[in-house]
C-alpha cells in the first residue's frame, strides 16, 4: 500500500507531457521563423561538418588548435540537433508538446553542451596564449597528450554539472504544472514550474554558474590580456596583424556566445524583457553556431586552403571516373 501511494504520488508531480508554448501567441511569426530556422540550422550542420572534416583530413590542420575547432564544430552541431529539430516540428504544426523524457532529455544536454562550450572557449583562449606568448616553447607546451586531456576536461566537466543540476532539478515535484513558456526545455525554466522551495537548486545553479560561466570568461580575458600585451611589445606592423589574425576568429566567437548570455541574464524580469529572451536564445540555439564556421572559413586562410584541396580533389577524382568511362 504504501509503495501504491507513492507511485501515485509521483505521478500526479511529473506531467506525461510539457507544452512548450514558444511564440505560438504569434501565428504569423511561427511561419516566417520557419524558413529562416530550417536555413540556419542547414547552414550549421553543413559548415560545422565541413569544418571537422577539413581538420581530420588535411594533415596541415593537424594542430591544437584545429583539434579544439573541431571539438567546437561537434559541440555546436549536438546543440542546435538537440533543439531545432523539435522547434520546427512546433513552428510547422498545431502541437506544441514534449514529452516528459524527451523535455529531460533536452535540458540535460543543453546544460552539459553550454557548460562545455564555455570551458572550451577558456581552453581554446590558453592554446592562442600559447602561440603568441610562447611561440618558441609552443609544441612543447601544447603537446598531443595534453591538448586530448583539456578537451577531455571540457566534456566531462561539462557532463558532471549536468547530471548534479539536471537531477536536482529533476527531482523537484511539479505538482501537474506544464505549461512552460520558452521553446525549448531549459533547467531554470523547470525550476520555476515547482511547487516547493528551489533555493538549494538555485544556490547550486549560482555556484555552476560562477565554475563553469564566470570563471572561463576571467580565464579567457586574463589570457588576451597577456596577448595584448604581447602583441604591443612587437615592433613590426606586419608581425602586429600576423598575431591578432590568429586570435581574431576566437575573439569574434567568444563575443558572440558571452554577449548574448549576458544579455539574456542580465534583463529585467518583465513581460517584455522575457519576449526579448526568446529571441536571444533564439540566437544562441540556431544563429551563433551557424555563424562560427563562417567566422573560422571567411578570416582563416588556412582554412580556405584545406577546402580548395578538398574540392580540387573531389573534382579531380570525379572527371578522373568520368574520362574512364
Amino acid at each position: 500500500m504504501q509503495l501504491q501511494l507513492t507511485m501515485e504520488g509521483a505521478n500526479t508531480s511529473s506531467p506525461p507531457v510539457f507544452i512548450l508554448l514558444g511564440f505560438s501567441a504569434r501565428p504569423s511569426l511561427e511561419s516566417a521563423l520557419f524558413p529562416v530556422v530550417l536555413g540556419f540550422y542547414v547552414v550549421s550542420v553543413l559548415g560545422n561538418g565541413l569544418i571537422i572534416l577539413v581538420s581530420c583530413v588535411d594533415v596541415h590542420l593537424h594542430t591544437p588548435m584545429y583539434f579544439f575547432l573541431a571539438n567546437l564544430s561537434f559541440l555546436d552541431i549536438s546543440f542546435t540537433t538537440s533543439i531545432v529539430p523539435q522547434l520546427l516540428a512546433h513552428l510547422w504544426g498545431q502541437q506544441k508538446t514534449i514529452s516528459y523524457a524527451g523535455c529531460v532529455v533536452q535540458f540535460y544536454i543543453s546544460h552539459w553542451l553550454g557548460a562545455t562550450e564555455c570551458v572550451l572557449l577558456a581552453v581554446m583562449s590558453y592554446d592562442r596564449y600559447a602561440a603568441i606568448c610562447r611561440p618558441l616553447h609552443y609544441t612543447v607546451i601544447m603537446r598531443p597528450q595534453l591538448c586530448l586531456g583539456l578537451a577531455l576536461a571540457s566534456w566531462l566537466g561539462g557532463l558532471s554539472t549536468s547530471v548534479v543540476g539536471s537531477t536536482l532539478t529533476l527531482l523537484l515535484p511539479l505538482c501537474g504544472n506544464n505549461r512552460i513558456d520558452h521553446f525549448f526545455c531549459e533547467m531554470p525554466l523547470i525550476m520555476q514550474l515547482a511547487c516547493v522551495d528551489t533555493s538549494h537548486n538555485e544556490l547550486e545553479m549560482y555556484v555552476a554558474s560562477f565554475l563553469f560561466v564566470v570563471l572561463p570568461l576571467g580565464l579567457i580575458l586574463v589570457s588576451y590580456g597577456h596577448i595584448a600585451r604581447a602583441v604591443a611589445k612587437i615592433r613590426s606592423v606586419e608581425g602586429r596583424r600576423k598575431a591578432l589574425n590568429t586570435c581574431s576568429s576566437h575573439v569574434a566567437v567568444v563575443t558572440l556566445f558571452y554577449g548574448s548570455i549576458i544579455f539574456m541574464y542580465l534583463q529585467p524580469a518583465k513581460s517584455s524583457s522575457h519576449e526579448q529572451g526568446k529571441f536571444v536564445a533564439l540566437f544562441y540555439t540556431v544563429a551563433t553556431p551557424t555563424l562560427n564556421p563562417l567566422i573560422y572559413t571567411l578570416r582563416n586562410k588556412d582554412v580556405q586552403k584545406a577546402l580548395g584541396h578538398l574540392v580540387s580533389e573531389d573534382c579531380s577524382s570525379f572527371l578522373g571516373k568520368q574520362g574512364q568511362a
